[in-house]
């Protein structure tokens, strides 16, 4: 009987495992998660939850029964620490060791943190990565309290934006020129620099952090212009790196993350790679997308392929932010735009990306209709003209149809 092993029990790992259920595997399948709660959402972690409108159960991804009744092993609170590929065998914590005919590597990302040097060891400096990262920092967040968010990409504002909700005096600082500057246009970065300065936000682009200060815990930072803050906590968001020490541990190829080809196998056929950790193949390049979508998708064609479906995987990202009212929704890869066309009807907002004459990307600001069109347009190849795009009197809907 064939077993397929899955480390990582996050959002591609679970949808890996369901998926070979759902298309009629009859092996064994054992999922491997470090933490000690079933696969959940991560997302709401930085939005709903922090603000304490989610509850726990609700951010698991299917109840925990449903591994069981699908046959699939879920071990949690366990943790591979090496990868054997010529005897394919998975070594676990306490020195188990796990046979597999063929593994899935979908072990996530860790959160980048600061140096100890300059203070980002200190009692009450937070990440947001995982439910016990929320759950940790959940506290601080209370009226009056100060804090200080490093990173101005979507973590770190969806995280001043909870803090500011919870009447936190929030500054953030960027060190990029402007804010999403990694991930958006300068029209959707001053849409959230407006946003976030009309709820009490203080927003610092073009400056850095310097060092935390504080005895054991966090009291002050001091910022890379001098400036001097009296803090009561801190959130660094300054990115992601992807997992890669059991890729490592298996002498498999690495290419900004774990290289996969199109079908998602590794340099070794018979491991293979999905979410966060893993990159893919688009436009002479390996590219990692950081979304829900990817992971979903792209777990998802793994096990496709591992029953023999033999089709490569077309990435088609897709990503949202909720922050204080306004829901971002993003779908395509900017990656080469050239131009910018904004579409504009009350508070419904899109930004259109152009590279040459091709639509590439959308963002929309409470726009969820025009997000959908614009995502089904991208999906069918279809490009209409910029000065269609942004006529109030066009049905946009139609363009589904020319």
């Amino acid at each position: 009987m064939s077993h397929v092993v899955v480390i990582g029990a996050g959002q591609a790992g679970s949808s890996c495992a369901a998926k070979l259920r759902a298309d009629g595997f009859d092996g064994k399948i054992t999922l491997i998660g470090g933490e000690p709660v079933p696969p959940y959402q991560r997302p709401p972690l930085s939005k709903a939850y922090l603000l304490g409108e989610m509850t726990e159960e609700r951010l698991y991804l299917r109840p925990e029964a449903f591994y069981a009744d699908h046959k699939i092993d879920l071990r949690l609170s366990t943790r591979a620490v090496f990868v054997d590929p010529v005897g394919k065998m998975v070594t676990l914590e306490a020195d188990q060791h796990l046979p597999y005919d063929h593994l899935v590597l979908t072990t996530g990302a860790h959160p980048r943190t600061l140096p100890a040097a300059i203070g980002g060891t200190l009692d009450n400096v937070f990440t947001v990565r995982d439910l016990a990262d929320a759950d940790a920092m959940a506290p601080a967040f209370t009226t009056g309290k100060k804090a200080l968010i490093i990173g101005g990409g979507y973590i770190g504002l969806e995280a001043a934006a909870v803090a500011a909700k919870r009447g936190v005096q929030v500054t953030l600082v960027e060190m990029a020129d402007r804010i999403l500057q990694r991930v958006a246009c300068p029209e959707t970065s001053d849409y959230f620099r407006a946003l976030h300065e009309s709820q009490g936000v203080t927003l610092r682009e073009g400056v850095g952090l310097d060092r935390l200060t504080g005895d054991n815990a966090v009291t002050g930072a001091i910022l890379t212009d001098g400036t001097q803050l009296d803090i009561d906590f801190a959130v660094v968001g300054v990115g992601i790196t992807p997992a890669t020490i059991l890729a490592e541990s298996a002498g498999l190829t690495l290419d900004n993350g774990i290289a996969t080809n199109a079908f998602g196998q590794t340099s070794d056929p018979a491991i293979w790679a999905a979410g966060d950790c893993a990159s893919t193949p688009y436009g002479g390049q390996q590219i990692r997308i950081e979304s829900v979508g990817n992971a979903i998708d792209q777990a998802e064609a793994v096990a496709r392929n591992i029953m023999g479906a033999d089709t490569p995987y077309a990435p088609e990202a897709w990503f949202w932010s909720d922050q204080y009212d306004c829901k971002l929704q993003i779908a395509g890869l900017n990656m080469g735009y050239d131009a910018v066309h904004v579409r504009a009807d009350g508070d419904a907002l899109t930004h259109w990306y152009y590279k040459g004459d091709t639509l590439i990307a959308v963002d929309s600001m409470n726009d969820p209709r025009n997000y959908m069109i614009g995502k089904r347009l991208i999906g069918m190849g279809k490009s209409p003209a910029p000065a269609v795009i942004t006529n109030l009197e066009t049905d946009m809907k139609a363009l589904l149809k020319a």
